[in-house]
């Protein structure tokens, strides 16, 4: 059985920055109120020309860079978000195209923050059953634009970004080493955006009412993390043969300072066990732990061979975890041949991407649609 290991990750994050000062001008808050109860100073706020997908090629980018592998090598991408560029398609299907990986088929995942994590143990587990060899795994997400801004209880938590990280198959074993997925839909309403959906589609009404914004129940989202955070880094720990004094980090989803710190208090660990970076970003959903993967390896906390759980747990309510043998990248330095191709296929990913289009418009025009077929009472089809 092949394993998955992690060869490439890379993140982005948009470049405004909305302080807890700035914030505080356009709703009754202050820095001390938020940082006491959040953890929180500033989050990153998605520009005009930012979306889901463009986020999401951005970091989809770094991570096959760091990890030397081209698009045209990606067999699968699984893009886990709450905040997609359409209902359809598929925001996977924009980066898809986007990237060039024109051998990849693409799909969109959602299970709220933790989207990234599902992701993570979906992809992992189609590499071990030997369907493909190279995953890429995004969360992506503009929380910014679903945020109700005069809403105090949640517009101080949220921000945008995206993260990813490749999956390659190894006959070495490591990788990831266990996972999990969790659900308990019977809490769905704690975590929702009410409109927009078949239950409740956009009308004027919905909008005048704000129910395209997040609707939170702070209280009961934090009794259920506090809960699901611990239960979830020993199932997955013990899954994993391995005991919590093995791991070297974890790394929650990070949506407030205190759930960490309860987790850490409830798992025994110390907080330096603990990777925290949601003090600059805020709670980023689906891409929180991707990106903390990045930060965590560029600063030092994470290296090759470390083992490391991941929790993520959000809307749904969802929850899932992974324990992770750290990978590293290629060693070997990229051929010329190779530095070229990979400098000039996203400009050529873009014109081939133009071309289709185009020839599929001149297709249309010459050809026009299939002929129409109908059906006749047997059943049976045949030609008008």
């Amino acid at each position: 059985m092949p394993y998955a290991h992690v060869v490439g990750w890379g993140k982005y994050a948009p470049p405004k920055i909305l302080t807890n000062a700035e914030l505080s001008r356009t709703v009754d808050t202050n820095d001390e109120w938020i940082v006491t109860r959040t953890g929180i100073h500033e989050r990153r706020i998605a520009g005009p020309k930012d979306t889901a997908a463009t986020m999401g090629f951005a970091a989809a980018r770094e991570a096959l860079d760091v990890a030397g592998i081209l698009p045209t090598d990606v067999d699968l991408i699984i893009c886990a978000t709450a905040t997609p560029e359409y209902i359809f398609p598929a925001t996977a299907c924009v980066i898809q195209d986007m990237l060039g990986a024109v051998k990849a088929g693409a799909f969109d995942l959602s299970a709220g923050c933790a989207g990234f994590m599902y992701a993570l143990s979906l992809g992992s587990q189609v590499i071990q059953a030997g369907a493909h060899r190279v995953v890429l795994i995004i969360g992506s997400e503009t929380l910014s634009r679903i945020t109700n801004w005069s809403d105090r209880g949640t517009c101080i938590l949220f921000g945008d970004g995206a993260g990813a990280v490749v999956l390659q198959a190894s006959d070495q074993p490591g990788g990831v080493l266990s996972s999990l997925v969790r659900a308990d839909g019977s809490g769905g309403e704690m975590l929702i955006v009410p409109a927009g959906g078949s239950h409740q589609p956009a009308s004027v009404q919905t909008v005048r009412e704000g129910l395209h914004y997040i609707q939170m129940n702070g209280r009961e989202v934090f009794r259920f993390a506090t809960r699901v955070v611990d239960r979830a880094a020993r199932e997955v720990v013990e899954k994993a043969g391995l005991t919590l004094d093995d791991i070297q980090l974890f790394v929650p989803h990070q949506a407030n300072l205190r759930i960490i710190q309860a987790a850490a208090r409830s798992l025994d660990i110390p907080e330096e066990r603990i990777f925290v970076n949601l003090e600059k970003y805020g709670n980023t959903s689906s891409a929180s732990i991707p990106m903390a993967l990045c930060e965590a390896v560029a600063c030092g906390r994470l290296h090759p061979g470390d083992r490391v759980v991941l929790v993520g747990f959000g809307a749904g309510l969802t929850w899932a975890a992974a324990a992770v043998q750290w990978g590293a990248p290629p060693e070997r330095k990229p051929s010329r041949m190779r530095r070229a191709i990979r400098a000039a296929i996203y400009p050529v990913a873009a014109a081939r991407s133009r071309a289709v289009r185009v020839l599929r418009h001149v297709e249309a025009r010459l050809f026009g649609s299939p002929s129409p077929k109908s059906v006749d009472e047997d059943g049976d089809t045949k030609k008008k």
